[in-house]
């Protein structure tokens, strides 16, 4: 066996030892998981090198949902974008319509209306609970039947999630790729009725998620599949790029709503959730206190919410009637992965068009850390590594 092999099995790990190919005489295994395997969604694949039951490497592919989303946009006008990037991360599509849209009116110089501003906020939080409910229900199915409440908290996140799911169809007529924010604004404001029943559903998942905290994170073979499992450091993880839970979990006090207000944050106060085990039991308590904080800032959002339009005067619907002639910016926002980011450059042939346009994916990040955190846990670790990453395969293959 090679010194480098000896090494992992001793814990210290080297995340680009070359293995080429198997090695027989090290008794190494190589075991393709994925893109078949139901824990990878059926559009990533890692190469898992096994010693045994322990991972002695881990080397992550994408690339197999690839559609050039990027590419497409610039072929699009400003205004046709919008539904394209909801299919992105398509478990959060209004909080990718709000990254978008916002750097249009960065370049444009387009102020938003305040209630505008506080609906985006509204529905950002709403979309990250109902994120968050996602993914406790397929984590915990993930971690497989010995874990007592798993498929009962699968189909019970689920239910708690289609009642924002008929929020937002009553909002928009859609329950899955919305098209409500548009550049100066959004296209759809609240009816009559919708804000009691945001409040009905508000209480009804507050009251249920201490039933579902003591259903994984107090229960016994959750804390043994997930403490001290995906070990991610705090230098580590920013040398990475890794934002949103993953980071906060890890250590890092960093929430763009708060250090970067937008929206109507810049009026709220946000309370931002850290732990600092790194691990996927901390990162599983990080997005515990989201949810309840999406709670707490929805309901402040409806008691504060100010009346006035919902788009900008200037705000044009018509794709072909917003032209930028130069220009380029960066616009980041705190989506339920992390930093969901556009970078814009304006100008080019047509004024209609983007010269260039790119997407900031926090889960292509968080991707980025499975050769580092899988070396050293067991084969069985692996799906619930993967699963504490929350990746959304639809934002890294765009």
């Amino acid at each position: 066996m090679t010194e480098g092999l000896q090494s992992a099995r001793r814990g210290a790990i080297d995340p680009h030892l070359s293995i080429r190919h198997y090695d027989a005489d090290a008794d190494l295994m190589l075991l393709h998981f994925g893109p078949q395997h139901p824990s990878t969604h059926g559009v990533f694949r890692m190469d898992l090198y096994l010693d045994g039951e322990v991972i002695v490497k881990a080397t992550p592919f994408l690339g197999y949902l690839h559609r050039g989303v990027e590419k497409l946009c610039e072929k699009l006008t400003y205004v046709q974008q919008t539904p394209v990037v909801d299919k992105n991360d398509y478990v959060s599509p209004m909080i990718n319509e709000q990254a978008l849209n916002m750097a249009f009116e960065k370049l444009l110089k387009l102020e938003v209306p305040r209630r505008a501003r506080w609906l985006r906020t509204l529905l950002a939080e709403l979309q990250r609970l109902a994120s968050h409910l996602l993914w406790l229900g397929t984590f915990t199915l993930d971690l497989g039947g010995a874990l007592g409440g798993g498929s009962t908290l699968f189909l019970h996140c689920f239910r708690e999630r289609e009642l924002i799911l008929d929020l937002f169809e009553e909002l928009t007529g859609s329950r899955f790729h919305y098209n409500t924010h548009t550049i100066g604004g959004n296209r759809h404001d609240l009816p009559a009725g919708l804000a009691a029943k945001v409040e009905v559903a508000l209480a009804a998942i507050a009251a249920r998620l201490g039933e579902y905290e003591d259903l994984s994170l107090g229960h016994a073979i959750f804390q043994a599949r997930t403490k001290g499992v995906g070990t991610l450091d705090s230098d580590l993880a920013l040398e990475l790029g890794i934002t949103g839970p993953i980071l906060r979990a890890s250590g890092v006090d960093h929430d763009l709503r708060r250090d970067a207000p937008y929206h109507a944050y810049d009026e709220l106060t946000v309370n931002v959730a850290t732990e600092h085990a790194g691990d996927c039991f901390a990162r599983a308590s990080v997005r515990f206190a989201e949810m309840r904080e999406s709670i707490r800032l929805c309901r402040a959002v409806l008691e504060g919410l100010p009346e006035g339009p919902i788009a900008a005067s200037k705000a044009v619907r018509l794709p072909t009637a917003v032209k930028i002639a130069s220009g380029q910016v960066y616009v980041g926002i705190e989506g339920p992965r992390g930093e969901i980011g556009t970078f814009v450059i304006a100008g080019g042939d047509t004024p209609t068009t983007p010269y260039r346009l790119k997407i900031r994916a926090p889960s292509m990040h968080a991707l980025a850390a499975i050769p580092y955190v899988m070396p050293g846990a067991t084969l069985s670790d692996a799906v619930a590594i993967l699963g504490s990453l929350d990746p959304i395969m639809g934002e890294v293959d765009r």
